[in-house]
C-alpha cells in the first residue's frame, strides 16, 4: 500500500540524484554556437507523423507481483488495450480488454496478482471508472458503476488481497467519500464521509487513519480518526501544500513517511511518529525537492529516492542498498523511472528514457544488478534521424534559475553536441501546470519540431514544481507577470546563444502552456511570430467558475495563485491578467485547439476568445473534437492536429511541413473557423471519413 495526500491538483500537460554536472548546469555562461557557421548541412528526412504520433507498439509494462506474469498496453484493431503473458514470452500474451473507443489509458496489478485493473472515462470527461478483469474466467467488472461520478483509487494491501479502497463522489460531487470495494463482486462498504475533506488516507491495514482538511486560508489540516471523529494532529500553511504530503504508513502503522518543505526550502523525505510528532528526517537535497521514493513492499520502509535536476539520479536511504542502487545508475544515463516492484522486491520494472530514441521498459533483477530488455515501445524510431536533447540553467532577469531544456535541428547541430552551427527558427514550447515540470527525456513532438527544422526551448518557470517552495510561491500572482516574463528572459537568452533570431520564435503549448500562447501573442505580441495553443483558458474569471465540483478542496490554492474571484481586487486582477480582454493587440497568426469535452479547460474558454477575434475580424483558426477531452487521446485525432499545426507553424515560422495525405482519416476533427489561414489543409478529401466542417 501507498498513500498520498492529492494535495497537488493541476491543469496538466496535455503532451507527464541531481545530476549537475559542469557542461550541464553552467551552459548559460558558454555560447551554444560553433566558430564554423558557413557549413551547410542538407536537412534530414521527414519522419512520418504517424511514426511520431500513432499509437506505440507496446507501452506502459509492467510485472505481476509475483514476478511470474507481464502486462502492457498495446493496439488492438487500432486501440489501445491491455494484454498480459508470461514474463519474456510474448508468444504467450493475450488481450484481457477489447475497448474499442479511446482505449484503455492506465492500468495496474490487483497485489494478489488475480486482476489486471485499469481506468476509464467517456470521451475525455474524466469522470473515470474503475474496471477489474479477473485472469482467470476473463471476465471484466466495472467496479464503480455510478452515473456523473469520478472515481479516485486510493489503495490497495497485500494484507487484504481481493480489496481495493476507492473514492467516490457519487454522494456529493465536492467530496469523494472512502469505499472499501471487493474485486469479485463489485460491493462496497462505506468507510468514511469525506464531507469538506480533501482526502481520506489509510494504513497499511487499509484502516482509515488521517484526512485532509482544506481551510479558507489555502492552508490543510491533517486529522487523525478518534472514534466517530477527528482531530487535528498537525497543519500544512498555504506556502506548503504544494510541496508537502503523505506518501505512506510504516510497518507498525503507528508512523508516517512525507515529503515536507515546512521549515525548509526543498521537499525532504521525513518520518513522523504520530504518536510523540517526532520528525526525522531520512533524504534531503538542498537545491531540489525529493522526487520519487521506492518503499520495501514488505517492510513499508523507504529504501531508494530520486533527486532531478536535470536528469534523475537515484540514492540508497540504507547502506545494505547501495550496492544495488549503484548498479542501477551505471546503466542509466537518461530520464528513468521505477514504476512497479514485486512483493518480494526482487524485479522492479524500469522505464528509461534518452532523448533520442525510443523509451524502453526493462526488468531490473535487484540480487544480481543485471537490467534486461522488457520492450522498446516504438521500434519505427529505430535507425529515424533522431536528435538529442540538451540541459541549461538560464537566469532570469531577477536572478532565478530556470532549468530548461533545448533541442538543436540536424541543420543547426548536425554533431549533436549542443552548440549551434548557426540559428534557425525555434517554437517556445511551454508546458502544462502550471504545477509541473519539464523533464528530459523522449518526446514525440519534439522530435516532430525539430525534424521540420526547429529549435525547441522548454522552460521549467517560476510556479514549476520540483525546485522548492520558493520557485513554486514566486509564481502567486504572477501569471501573464513574473511567469511570463521567465518565458521571455529564455527565449533572449537562446537568441544570444546562437540558436536562433529574435524574429523567428514562436509559442506553443497545452493547457497553461497554451494559456502563455495566449499572453505571448496579446501581451508580447512582438515577441513571437505567431502561436499555438491547444486546451488553454482565455478569461481567467471564467475559469476559475467552472472547475470541477471535485476540486473544491483545492479552490483557495487556485484563488490564491492565481486571482480571487469573490473578491473586488481578485476580479481586477484576473481581468488584467486574461487574454480575452487583450484580443486587440494580436497581429500574429493563432491555431486554437479544444476537446469538447474537457472537464478543466471548457469548450466556453475557447471558443470566446474565438468569437472576440471574429468580431474584430482578427485571423484566427480554430481546431475543434468533439470526442476529446484536456488534450487529445485518440491518434487519429492526434495525427489530424498535428498536421495541422505542421502546415500553420510552416506558413508562420519558415519550417518544414509532411503533405496533408490521409492524417484526417477517421479523425472526428472539426474546424468550425479559419480554415482559409492554414496553406496546404483541405477538408473533405474522398475517402476520408471525418466529420470535419469549416464555417
Amino acid at each position: 500500500m501507498r498513500n498520498s495526500i492529492a494535495i497537488l491538483l493541476t491543469f496538466s500537460a496535455v503532451i507527464a540524484g541531481c545530476n549537475s554536472s559542469t557542461s550541464e548546469s553552467n551552459t548559460q555562461q558558454e555560447p551554444l554556437v560553433n566558430n564554423q557557421t558557413d557549413t551547410q548541412v542538407s536537412a534530414p528526412e521527414l519522419i512520418d507523423r504517424k511514426v511520431l504520433f500513432g499509437n506505440p507498439s507496446r507501452f506502459q509494462g509492467r510485472i505481476s507481483p509475483d514476478g511470474e506474469m507481464m502486462s502492457f498496453r498495446a493496439p488492438l484493431n487500432g486501440v489501445m488495450n491491455v494484454f498480459v503473458g508470461k514474463l519474456g514470452d510474448f508468444d504467450s500474451v493475450k488481450p484481457v480488454t477489447h475497448d474499442s473507443g479511446r482505449g484503455i489509458p492506465v492500468h495496474f496489478w490487483s497485489k494478489d496478482g488475480q486482476y489486471v485493473m485499469y481506468t476509464q472515462d467517456k470521451d475525455g470527461d474524466e469522470n473515470w471508472h474503475l474496471y477489474a478483469v479477473d485472469l482467470k474466467t476473463g471476465d471484466t467488472k466495472n467496479l464503480t458503476p455510478y452515473e456523473n461520478t469520478r472515481a479516485n483509487v486510493i489503495a490497495q494491501s497485500k494484507s487484504k488481497p481481493g480489496v481495493v479502497i476507492v473514492g467516490l463522489n457519487d454522494r456529493d460531487p465536492k467530496w469523494h467519500d472512502a469505499y472499501s470495494v471487493d474485486m469479485a463482486s463489485g460491493e462496497r462498504t462505506l468507510l468514511a464521509d469525506a464531507t469538506g475533506l480533501g482526502a481520506i488516507i489509510v494504513d497499511n491495514n487499509l484502516d482509515v487513519r488521517l484526512a485532509m482538511k482544506p481551510l479558507a486560508d489555502g492552508s490543510y489540516q491533517i486529522l487523525q480518526k478518534e472514534g466517530a471523529g477527528w482531530r487535528e494532529i498537525f497543519s500544512i500553511p498555504f506556502t506548503d501544500t504544494l510541496t508537502t504530503n503523505i506518501v505512506g504508513f510504516d510497518n507498525d502503522n503507528m508512523g508516517i513517511y512525507m515529503l515536507d518543505s515546512r521549515d525548509r526550502n526543498t521537499s525532504v523525505l521525513v518520518h513522523l511518529n504520530l504518536d510523540s510528532m517526532e520528525k526525522t528526517v531520512i533524504a534531503s537535497d538542498d537545491n531540489v525537492d525529493i522526487g520519487a521514493v521506492l518503499f520495501d513492499p514488505d517492510s513499508h520502509k523507504p529504501i531508494a529516492y530520486a533527486i532531478d535536476k536535470i536528469r534523475p539520479i537515484w540514492y540508497a536511504i540504507d547502506s545494505d542498498m547501495e550496492g544495488t542502487i549503484s548498479k542501477l545508475n551505471d546503466q542509466l544515463s537518461g530520464g528513468s523511472q521505477v514504476l512497479a516492484q514485486t512483493l518480494d522486491n526482487r524485479y522492479w520494472t524500469v522505464y528509461t528514457d534518452e532523448s533520442d530514441e525510443s523509451p524502453v521498459y526493462k526488468v531490473f533483477d535487484t540480487k544480481t544488478g543485471e537490467l534486461s530488455e522488457m520492450f522498446v515501445t516504438n521500434p519505427d524510431l529505430e535507425g529515424l534521424p533522431l536528435v538529442k536533447m540538451h540541459g541549461a540553467v538560464i537566469k532570469s532577469r531577477d536572478n532565478m534559475d530556470l532549468v530548461s531544456y533545448y533541442t538543436l535541428p540536424l541543420e543547426s547541430d548536425p554533431d549533436q553536441d549542443g552548440k549551434a552551427d548557426k540559428p534557425v527558427p525555434m517554437v517556445l514550447l511551454v508546458h502544462g501546470g502550471p504545477w509541473g515540470r519539464d523533464a528530459y527525456g523522449y518526446r514525440g513532438d519534439i522530435q516532430w519540431l525539430a525534424n521540420r527544422g526547429y529549435a525547441v526551448l522548454q522552460v521549467n518557470f517560476r510556479a514549476s514544481t520540483g525546485f522548492g517552495k520558493d520557485f513554486v510561491n514566486a509564481g502567486n500572482g504572477e501569471w501573464a507577470g513574473a511567469m511570463h516574463d521567465d518565458l521571455i528572459d529564455a527565449k533572449r537568452w537562446a537568441v544570444s546563444q546562437g540558436i536562433t533570431e529574435k524574429d523567428t520564435v514562436a509559442i506553443m503549448g497545452g493547457s497553461y502552456g497554451g494559456y502563455a500562447t495566449l499572453v505571448g501573442l496579446t501581451y508580447t505580441p512582438d515577441e513571437f511570430t505567431c502561436g499555438v495553443d491547444i486546451v488553454g483558458p482565455s478569461n481567467l474569471q471564467t475559469l476559475l467558475e467552472s472547475i470541477p465540483p471535485y476540486w473544491e478542496s483545492f479552490k483557495q490554492t487556485f484563488y490564491r495563485a492565481i486571482g480571487d474571484p469573490s473578491s473586488e481586487e481578485g476580479k481586477a486582477l484576473l481581468a488584467d491578467r486574461s487574454p480575452l480582454f487583450k484580443v486587440d493587440d494580436i497581429n500574429k497568426p493563432l491555431l486554437i485547439a479544444q476537446g469538447a469535452n474537457d472537464p478543466r479547460v471548457k469548450q466556453a474558454e475557447s471558443d470566446q476568445i474565438v468569437e472576440a477575434m471574429k468580431a474584430k475580424n482578427i485571423p484566427v483558426t480554430y481546431v475543434l473534437y468533439p470526442d476529446e477531452g484536456h488534450g487529445f487521446a485518440k491518434p487519429e485525432n492526434n495525427l489530424s492536429f498535428y498536421a495541422v499545426a505542421e502546415s500553420f507553424l510552416a506558413s508562420c515560422n519558415g519550417g518544414r511541413a509532411q503533405p496533408q495525405g490521409d492524417a484526417f482519416a477517421n479523425s472526428s476533427i472539426q474546424i468550425p473557423h479559419g480554415l482559409e489561414y492554414v496553406s496546404g489543409i483541405k477538408l473533405g478529401e474522398s475517402g476520408e471519413g471525418m466529420e470535419a466542417v469549416s464555417k
